[in-house]
């Protein structure tokens, strides 16, 4: 994730082919890194893995979410992983990629769009390791990109708020105008129309990945405004505060968040990179590493809702589990047509999809968000 232009990020859909190559390596001082697990032996390679995330572990939500697969790893392989938690999205990261190659690490995840050409630059002058970047674009011999359409989830939880809602003014706390935070507000939309046509969704950007205060902030002027449903795409639970002291109702996002907002969240939509991050480390083990652009749904188990709460409404049970149903049959998918945007141009006819390339690159929002991409 990353502040970057729209049009940077419409070149993905052509970058994602292409294949960068190696060169020289380098090192640099290390500084301290967390360590945690024990070292053992393993098949064909020894694997130590290092783990970067931009948030602090503890955030409830995107770092927590990837550092719950982090444990995964050490505790179904049995190897020793490092991590660094709250690393800005600048030159840092490359030096705590290089700290963490210096301590031994051969196998380097990094947990955030921002850290896409530092890691790029990494891959090249490392050859020898094996890179993944979280929600980028760009690979090379020895770099992967991973993510998942969690559209899937977004689409379901939005089926939740739609049902809740009674004002039918929803609330949309949103990150950054970038295409996976659009087509994510975009799956939420739709997710309430097929069960509340009437039903508006608000957009609020607050043009920051992690910050409680402001998420919170404007997460209580959406419901000022009328919204009694606030969903989100942060990286925090500031949203799912606001709505615990409004008394309205919430929908999370990356974690289970209804510990922090025990009387108003919904349900939240919800990763489990644990499975992914196993499997990777274990082709880098066996030497069955090959570098790709990993995105896949709700069908891979790498995204899905957490159980609905107490406060969710009594017919929603049913009605989300038919629709994973679908999804999981390949009947239902998010973005298919009739799709019409704010506009009233028809962005997807009926009986066709919203192809891949058209969801990395979307710019455009559905006819019942109330917003604008700026």
């Amino acid at each position: 994730m990353f502040k970057k232009g729209l049009k940077k990020v419409l070149a993905m859909t052509i970058a994602l082919a292409c294949v960068f190559t190696g060169c020289a390596s380098g090192t640099a001082a290390p500084t301290p890194v967390e360590e945690n697990g024990a070292t053992s032996e393993v098949t064909n390679q020894d694997v130590k893995a290092g783990f970067i995330f931009m948030g602090p572990v503890a955030d409830g939500g995107w770092s927590q979410s990837h550092n719950e697969g982090r444990l995964q790893v050490e505790e179904e392989l049995g190897i020793q992983t490092l991590y660094k938690e709250s690393v800005p999205e600048t030159q840092e990261v490359e030096k705590v990629a290089r700290d963490m190659i210096d301590q031994g690490c051969n196998v380097i995840f990094a947990a955030s769009f921002g850290y896409m050409d530092y890691i790029e630059k990494l891959a090249k002058e490392f050859p020898e390791v094996k890179f993944f970047h979280c929600s980028g674009y760009k690979t090379a011999e020895n770099m992967s990109n991973y993510f998942g359409k969690i559209e899937d989830a977004r689409y379901l939880s939005g089926m939740v708020a739609g049902l809740k809602t009674e004002s039918n003014q929803i609330g949309y706390v949103a990150a950054m105008p970038i295409p996976e935070v659009i087509r994510g507000i975009n799956a939420f939309a739709l997710g309430v129309k097929a069960v509340n046509p009437e039903a508006q969704v608000k957009v609020s950007w607050t043009n920051a990945w992690y910050d409680p205060a402001k998420e919170k902030e404007a997460g209580t002027a959406l419901i000022d405004q009328g919204c009694d449903v606030l969903g989100q795409h942060q990286n925090a639970a500031g949203a799912q505060q606001a709505a615990e002291e409004k008394g309205v109702w919430s929908i999370g996002y990356h974690a289970d968040m209804s510990a922090v907002a025990p009387n108003a969240n919904l349900t939240s939509v919800v990763w489990n990179w644990g499975p992914y991050y196993v499997n990777a480390v274990k082709s880098v083990m066996d030497g069955t590493f090959k570098s790709e652009s990993y995105w896949e749904g709700i069908n891979a188990g790498i995204v899905d809702i957490s159980p609905l709460t107490k406060n969710a409404p009594a017919e929603a049970a049913a009605v989300v589990d038919a629709a994973k149903q679908q999804m999981l049959d390949g009947a239902l998918h998010a973005f298919q047509g009739p799709i019409v945007d704010q506009t009233g141009t028809e962005r997807v006819p009926a009986g066709s999809e919203l192809s891949n390339e058209d969801q990395l690159a979307c710019d455009w929002f559905v006819d019942n968000v109330v917003g604008e991409i700026n």
